[in-house]
């Protein structure tokens, strides 16, 4: 009986002996400070954060006018030749009765304007740029400010895109639409080796402000 609790106080020791030498730990891993949080509000608030602008700009232009316009003028006069004095009185005996040759005269005039115009510009372009929060007005609205360039075989696109964005119309993926976004501003501009064929020339434009019809 005595060696059977001599064992059982041993095992006892050689397990609080083991507990205490082994570290304790966790089935769920140790969050890094680097990696995102679960319930991490990342949507933009602060000057320096990023939000992604949804571009989907399409703008179409019909305008027609049309304009018809006439005048017609038309004139006659007739001349008999002289005065024409009382009969019997003492200026009608003396003057002879026709001193000039009688004539007629006839006028007429035409003015005619027809124009018709038309002009038709369809357009769509659709992108997403990332852009930075510069400033935040009085209002908490974000002032943002972004660029994106390509550069696919030679040919260079650069797209610049400002605005002012309202925090309440950011999307839970830290997304917004152009159409949302305040005094929208987007500038393109392609240059490389594509940009001088779809640029008239030097002699073109000189014989486009000499001859512009």
């Amino acid at each position: 009986m005595n060696n059977r609790k001599v064992l059982m106080l041993a095992l006892a020791i050689i397990v609080l002996l083991s507990a205490t030498c082994s570290q304790a730990g966790s089935i769920w891993a140790k969050r890094d400070k680097n990696m995102k949080g679960l319930y991490a509000d990342d949507v933009a608030r602060q000057i320096g954060d990023i939000l992604t602008i949804k571009v989907a700009e399409t703008s179409k232009v019909d305008n027609k006018a049309k304009r018809d316009m006439k005048k017609n003028t038309s004139r006659s006069t007739t001349f008999g030749g002289g005065p024409n004095f009382p009969s019997g009185g003492t200026l009608d005996e003396l003057l002879p009765k026709q001193l000039l040759p009688s004539f007629d005269m006839n006028a007429e005039s035409d003015n005619e304007l027809k124009s018709k115009a038309d002009y038709k510009d369809e357009r769509k372009f659709e992108d997403q740029v990332s852009v930075v929060v510069m400033d935040i007005l009085p209002n908490h609205n974000l002032i943002v400010i972004g660029t994106r360039s390509r550069n696919i075989a030679g040919d260079i696109q650069t797209i610049e895109v400002s605005g002012i964005v309202r925090p309440s119309d950011i999307a839970f993926d830290n997304t917004v639409k152009s159409e949302q976004v305040a005094d929208f501003r987007i500038v393109t501009k392609n240059s490389g080796v594509s940009a001088p064929y779809t640029k008239p020339g030097w002699l073109g434009k000189i014989f486009d402000i000499i001859w512009p019809f």
